[in-house]
């Protein structure tokens, strides 16, 4: 499982990083400031949460017994709907699928404290 999240955050720092190069050169004649600012955001917060990714696979073999893999999954579900809804918003202008990014910032606060858990029982 460990493996899987290490794949699954370089890819995600690699869409991160593609996303960003893209809001820069393709995006910035094409969206308002503040829908480029929404894309920048998306962004942000998938290299961050790439980031958390690969530190629970690095932390996982030192916590076999912890609800680590739950946080990866959080992890994965708070990009894929706090990240992928903003830049489908940015991108659209489509607001109502701003509803559903404070869905994937749950995701993001779950994996947080399950990642939190799992090092407090050691």
């Amino acid at each position: 499982m460990d493996r899987v999240f290490f794949v699954l955050g370089s890819l995600s720092a690699f869409v991160g990083v593609a996303c960003g190069a893209f809001g820069a050169h393709a995006l910035r004649a094409r969206l308002s400031p503040e829908m480029l600012d929404v894309w920048k955001t998306g962004t942000h917060y998938e290299l961050i949460h790439a980031l958390g990714l690969l530190a629970i696979a690095l932390v996982a073999p030192r916590f076999p017994n912890g609800p680590w893999p739950a946080a990866g999954w959080c992890f994965v579900a708070g990009t894929v709907l706090f990240s992928g809804s903003l830049y489908a918003l940015s991108t659209t202008g489509i607001r109502v699928l701003g509803a559903i990014t404070p869905l994937g910032g749950l995701c993001f606060l779950a994996g947080w404290i399950l990642l939190a858990v799992t090092a407090w029982r050691g």
